[in-house]
């Protein structure tokens, strides 16, 4: 079954990927590495937006996750198929939270999830997860990526 393919059956579609927003390349790509820009937190609807601990609980901070590690997957997308996927070998996440929120490693796990559901032991990767007080249009959740290719 194909990465596209695993997607639809857990209800998501590639969607078409942002353009920057400000000063720099969604994906840069050195040997076999793609270093792939921060992706925020957005479905067909727009930006989700919030903060944890205060508008949003941790299921829905997954939620937001995972759909960054899908718009990091649309990136990809353009730059090489998915097959080519070697590894997922690190993720940034940023997560919008209140002083008092403590679980971002929580949220963070919708995306690395996902991941480990689409690719297998491909998809297992290195992380670091932290709270910060706002992101880029109010997202919640913003994941940058370090994906290797065949």
């Amino acid at each position: 079954m194909t990465i596209d393919q695993k997607l639809n059956d857990l209800g998501y579609t590639l969607p078409t990927p942002a353009a920057p927003a400000a000063s720099y390349v969604p994906v840069r790509q050195s040997g076999k590495l793609l270093y792939v820009s921060g992706q925020i937190s957005a479905d067909a609807n727009g930006v989700v937006k919030g903060r944890l601990g205060e508008d949003l609980d941790v299921a829905a901070g997954q939620k937001a996750a995972a759909l960054c590690a899908v718009s990091i997957l649309a990136q990809v997308n353009q730059v090489t198929a998915l097959s080519n996927i070697k590894a997922i070998q690190k993720l940034t996440v940023l997560v919008a939270s209140t002083p008092e929120f403590y679980e971002q490693h929580l949220v963070a796990n919708g995306a690395s999830d996902l991941f480990i559901k689409l690719l297998d032991d491909k998809g297992k990767h290195a992380r670091a997860a932290f709270g910060v007080a706002s992101l880029p249009l109010g997202a919640a959740v913003e994941i940058d990526a370090i994906i290797e290719i065949e």
